[in-house]
Protein backbone atom coordinates (compact mmCIF):
# COMPACT_ATOMS: atom_id res chain seq x y z
CA UNK A 1 0.00 0.00 0.00
CA UNK A 2 1.17 3.37 -1.15
CA UNK A 3 0.25 7.16 -0.84
CA UNK A 4 -2.52 8.11 -2.91
CA UNK A 5 -3.62 10.98 -4.51
CA UNK A 6 -5.71 11.90 -1.64
CA UNK A 7 -2.55 11.86 1.16
CA UNK A 8 -4.11 8.84 3.34
CA UNK A 9 -4.72 9.17 7.03
CA UNK A 10 -2.47 12.49 8.40
CA UNK A 11 1.02 12.16 10.58
CA UNK A 12 1.73 14.50 13.17
CA UNK A 13 5.27 15.79 12.34
CA UNK A 14 7.78 17.42 14.95
CA UNK A 15 10.15 18.67 11.78
CA UNK A 16 11.38 18.15 8.42
CA UNK A 17 14.65 18.97 7.75
CA UNK A 18 17.75 18.41 5.53
CA UNK A 19 21.21 17.49 6.94
CA UNK A 20 24.08 14.58 7.05
CA UNK A 21 23.38 11.53 8.84
CA UNK A 22 25.19 11.27 12.25
CA UNK A 23 24.80 7.74 12.65
CA UNK A 24 23.94 4.40 11.67
CA UNK A 25 25.09 2.68 8.47
CA UNK A 26 24.19 5.79 6.23
CA UNK A 27 26.28 8.66 8.45
CA UNK A 28 28.03 11.15 6.30
CA UNK A 29 25.18 11.13 3.46
CA UNK A 30 23.37 14.31 2.83
CA UNK A 31 19.56 12.88 4.17
CA UNK A 32 16.43 14.34 5.11
CA UNK A 33 15.13 13.40 8.09
CA UNK A 34 11.27 13.11 9.06
CA UNK A 35 10.57 13.01 12.97
CA UNK A 36 7.44 12.01 13.81
CA UNK A 37 5.78 13.73 17.27
CA UNK A 38 5.01 11.10 19.98
CA UNK A 39 6.62 8.47 21.66
CA UNK A 40 5.64 6.09 24.30
CA UNK A 41 9.29 5.65 26.46
CA UNK A 42 11.06 8.03 28.34
CA UNK A 43 14.34 6.85 28.10
CA UNK A 44 16.87 8.52 30.36
CA UNK A 45 19.53 10.15 27.86
CA UNK A 46 16.53 11.29 25.27
CA UNK A 47 17.84 14.15 23.36
CA UNK A 48 14.36 14.61 21.65
CA UNK A 49 12.38 15.12 24.28
CA UNK A 50 10.93 17.95 22.55
CA UNK A 51 9.37 15.73 19.85
CA UNK A 52 6.99 14.00 22.86
CA UNK A 53 4.29 16.76 21.81
CA UNK A 54 2.78 19.25 19.41
CA UNK A 55 4.00 18.79 15.83
CA UNK A 56 2.02 19.54 13.14
CA UNK A 57 -0.81 17.46 11.00
CA UNK A 58 0.62 16.64 7.49
CA UNK A 59 -0.53 14.08 5.00
CA UNK A 60 1.29 11.68 3.52
CA UNK A 61 1.52 13.24 -0.15
CA UNK A 62 2.60 16.63 1.43
CA UNK A 63 5.69 14.68 3.45
CA UNK A 64 7.08 13.35 0.08
CA UNK A 65 6.41 16.43 -1.79
CA UNK A 66 8.58 18.32 0.81
CA UNK A 67 11.64 15.65 1.19
CA UNK A 68 11.35 15.71 -3.16
CA UNK A 69 11.78 19.40 -2.71
CA UNK A 70 15.36 18.86 -1.06
CA UNK A 71 16.75 16.78 -3.81
CA UNK A 72 18.80 13.94 -1.90
CA UNK A 73 18.88 10.45 -2.07
CA UNK A 74 18.71 9.34 1.75
CA UNK A 75 15.32 9.76 4.29
CA UNK A 76 15.27 8.91 7.54
CA UNK A 77 12.17 8.66 9.50
CA UNK A 78 12.50 9.28 13.06
CA UNK A 79 11.23 10.42 15.92
CA UNK A 80 9.79 10.14 18.61
CA UNK A 81 8.51 6.84 17.67
CA UNK A 82 7.36 6.48 14.40
CA UNK A 83 5.85 3.67 14.50
CA UNK A 84 3.56 4.66 17.10
CA UNK A 85 1.41 6.33 14.06
CA UNK A 86 0.34 3.56 11.45
CA UNK A 87 0.37 5.94 8.85
CA UNK A 88 4.00 6.06 8.64
CA UNK A 89 3.29 2.35 7.04
CA UNK A 90 2.67 3.38 3.72
CA UNK A 91 4.48 6.64 3.59
CA UNK A 92 7.64 4.29 3.90
CA UNK A 93 6.26 2.48 0.82
CA UNK A 94 5.78 5.46 -1.27
CA UNK A 95 9.41 6.85 -0.54
CA UNK A 96 10.85 3.68 -1.52
CA UNK A 97 8.69 3.65 -4.61
CA UNK A 98 10.39 6.97 -5.60
CA UNK A 99 13.65 5.89 -5.54
CA UNK A 100 14.46 6.84 -2.02
CA UNK A 101 17.25 5.15 -0.25
CA UNK A 102 15.26 4.75 3.24
CA UNK A 103 15.94 4.31 6.82
CA UNK A 104 13.76 3.74 10.27
CA UNK A 105 14.81 4.81 13.65
CA UNK A 106 12.55 2.78 16.09
CA UNK A 107 12.90 2.73 19.92
CA UNK A 108 12.40 -1.76 19.36
CA UNK A 109 9.24 -1.51 21.45
CA UNK A 110 6.82 -1.44 19.04
CA UNK A 111 6.20 -4.52 15.95
CA UNK A 112 8.64 -4.25 13.15
CA UNK A 113 7.12 -6.93 10.81
CA UNK A 114 4.70 -4.45 9.04
CA UNK A 115 7.76 -2.23 7.70
CA UNK A 116 8.30 -2.14 3.26
CA UNK A 117 11.56 -4.33 3.35
CA UNK A 118 13.05 -1.96 0.83
CA UNK A 119 13.07 -0.11 4.08
CA UNK A 120 16.24 -0.67 6.42
CA UNK A 121 14.85 -0.83 10.01
CA UNK A 122 17.38 0.68 12.67
CA UNK A 123 16.28 -0.99 15.79
CA UNK A 124 16.95 0.04 19.23
CA UNK A 125 17.68 -2.56 21.75
CA UNK A 126 17.30 -0.50 25.05
CA UNK A 127 19.73 -1.39 27.57
CA UNK A 128 18.92 -0.77 31.59
CA UNK A 129 20.69 2.61 31.69
CA UNK A 130 18.03 3.87 29.43
CA UNK A 131 15.66 3.14 32.15
CA UNK A 132 13.28 1.19 29.41
CA UNK A 133 14.90 -2.26 29.21
CA UNK A 134 11.04 -3.92 29.95
CA UNK A 135 9.36 -1.84 26.95
CA UNK A 136 12.20 -4.48 24.69
CA UNK A 137 9.86 -5.93 21.93
CA UNK A 138 11.98 -9.28 21.78
CA UNK A 139 10.21 -11.04 18.86
CA UNK A 140 11.32 -8.11 16.54
CA UNK A 141 14.68 -10.18 16.71
CA UNK A 142 13.35 -12.75 14.72
CA UNK A 143 12.20 -10.66 12.07
CA UNK A 144 15.85 -8.61 11.41
CA UNK A 145 17.58 -9.10 8.05
CA UNK A 146 21.05 -8.15 6.64
CA UNK A 147 19.50 -5.39 5.31
CA UNK A 148 18.47 -3.99 9.19
CA UNK A 149 20.79 -2.60 11.94
CA UNK A 150 20.52 -2.91 15.67
CA UNK A 151 21.42 0.26 17.80
CA UNK A 152 22.10 -0.26 21.82
CA UNK A 153 23.37 3.09 23.24
CA UNK A 154 25.69 2.60 26.40
CA UNK A 155 25.82 4.73 29.56
CA UNK A 156 27.79 2.71 31.59
CA UNK A 157 29.74 -0.24 31.83
CA UNK A 158 26.89 -2.44 33.31
CA UNK A 159 25.26 -1.03 30.27
CA UNK A 160 28.33 -2.50 28.02
CA UNK A 161 28.41 -5.99 29.94
CA UNK A 162 24.64 -6.34 29.47
CA UNK A 163 24.89 -5.71 25.56
CA UNK A 164 27.83 -8.14 25.49
CA UNK A 165 25.64 -10.98 27.24
CA UNK A 166 22.18 -10.10 24.64
CA UNK A 167 24.36 -10.53 21.40
CA UNK A 168 25.23 -13.64 22.35
CA UNK A 169 22.19 -15.10 23.37
CA UNK A 170 20.48 -13.67 20.11
CA UNK A 171 23.69 -14.39 17.82
CA UNK A 172 22.75 -10.53 16.79
CA UNK A 173 25.79 -9.69 15.00
CA UNK A 174 24.93 -13.14 12.36
CA UNK A 175 21.62 -11.65 11.59
CA UNK A 176 22.65 -7.98 11.10
CA UNK A 177 25.09 -5.27 11.64
CA UNK A 178 24.99 -4.25 15.12
CA UNK A 179 25.89 -0.48 17.01
CA UNK A 180 27.78 0.36 20.15
CA UNK A 181 27.02 3.87 20.60
CA UNK A 182 28.07 5.75 24.23
CA UNK A 183 25.53 8.21 25.61
CA UNK A 184 26.74 11.30 25.00
CA UNK A 185 28.77 12.92 28.21
CA UNK A 186 27.68 9.74 30.29
CA UNK A 187 30.24 7.45 28.91
CA UNK A 188 33.64 8.44 27.20
CA UNK A 189 34.05 7.18 23.47
CA UNK A 190 37.62 6.21 24.52
CA UNK A 191 36.69 4.11 27.21
CA UNK A 192 33.65 2.39 24.99
CA UNK A 193 36.07 1.99 22.01
CA UNK A 194 38.48 0.06 24.19
CA UNK A 195 36.23 -2.17 25.71
CA UNK A 196 35.09 -3.49 22.19
CA UNK A 197 38.93 -4.02 20.97
CA UNK A 198 39.74 -5.96 24.15
CA UNK A 199 36.91 -8.07 23.72
CA UNK A 200 36.68 -8.18 19.80
CA UNK A 201 33.40 -7.32 19.53
CA UNK A 202 31.76 -7.97 16.01
CA UNK A 203 29.96 -4.69 16.14
CA UNK A 204 30.60 -1.08 14.79
CA UNK A 205 31.61 1.53 17.13
CA UNK A 206 29.64 4.60 16.67
CA UNK A 207 29.17 7.86 18.25
CA UNK A 208 27.16 10.56 16.88
CA UNK A 209 28.41 12.78 14.04
CA UNK A 210 25.99 15.90 14.39
CA UNK A 211 26.69 16.21 17.81
CA UNK A 212 30.61 16.41 16.53
CA UNK A 213 29.80 19.02 14.58
CA UNK A 214 26.45 21.00 15.54
CA UNK A 215 26.93 20.19 19.04
CA UNK A 216 23.18 19.20 20.64
CA UNK A 217 21.34 21.41 18.25
CA UNK A 218 18.64 19.48 16.78
CA UNK A 219 17.00 19.93 13.43
CA UNK A 220 20.29 20.80 11.69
Amino acid sequence: MTVGDDGGGQLRITEIFLSLQGEARSVGWPTVFVRLTGCPLRCLYCDTRYAFSGGSPWTPAAVVAEVERYGVRHVCVTGGEPLAQRAVLPLLATLCERGYEVSLETSGALDISGIDPRVSRVVDIKTPGSGEAAKNRWANIDLLTPHDQVKLVLSQRDDYDWARAILERYSLPERCEVLFSPVAGQLAPHDLAEWIIADRLAVRFQIQLHKFLWGEQIGR
